[in-house]
């Protein structure tokens, strides 16, 4: 008796597994190949650069440049003098001078050390840190006051690290929490610190 409309339908069936199947094996051996050729070209790049293997440091970008370029520091009314000493060690701790809050983690400092922070008067809200170049294991949180300056809703601002004459060195990763008119950014040593937009 001849195959019957189920009976096509199912060689139908196994002819086109029979060529999916085909097809599959076809393309995981292609999929192969292709990975194999792509390893060889690589291999073959790296091995023949003559460039030098260690990483190359490369100067600031011209787009960080520009953005220490735009930062502003922030116009105040002048700040009193304030100054606070505190010896803080392994355990951490806070140190608050004027309005201003230095939050030390523990673990941050290896040994205990005597820290002098100063509240700079002028026309920026500036705070001072030493001993100069201490340096810690884990970052320190900086809490800067802006309520005493001028109100620029429209703008973030930022804790920068500067120099003496306030010339911006640095932008820190920072967070304005605009509510409290404080921001508070992460510092790894100790030097100069303002507020910026």
């Amino acid at each position: 008796m001849p195959p019957g409309p189920a009976g096509g339908l199912s060689a139908a069936v196994q002819s086109h597994a029979k060529n999916l199947n085909r097809e599959c094996r076809m393309s995981s051996w292609t999929r192969r190949f292709g990975a194999v050729m792509v390893g060889v070209v690589l291999a073959a790049a790296v091995g023949c650069s003559n460039g030098p293997t260690a990483p190359v440091v490369e100067a600031p970008s011209a787009a960080i440049v520009d953005l220490l370029r735009n930062l502003h520091l922030l116009s105040c009314s002048t700040q009193p003098y304030a100054v606070a000493t505190r010896t803080v060690g392994r355990e951490g701790g806070v140190i608050v001078v004027g309005t201003h809050r230095l939050v030390i983690p523990a673990d941050a400092l290896s040994q205990s050390v005597t820290i002098r922070a100063e509240q700079v008067p002028g026309r920026v809200n500036s705070v001072r840190f030493s001993p100069e170049g201490l340096r810690f294991e884990k970052p320190a949180a900086l809490t800067l006051s802006y309520s005493n300056c001028s109100f620029l809703l429209s703008v973030l601002k930022k804790v920068v690290y500067t120099d003496e004459q306030l010339r911006i060195l640095e932008l820190l990763p920072s967070i304005d929490l605009r509510f409290n008119q404080t921001v508070t950014g992460s510092i790894r040593h100790f030097s100069r610190y303002a507020v910026a937009w």
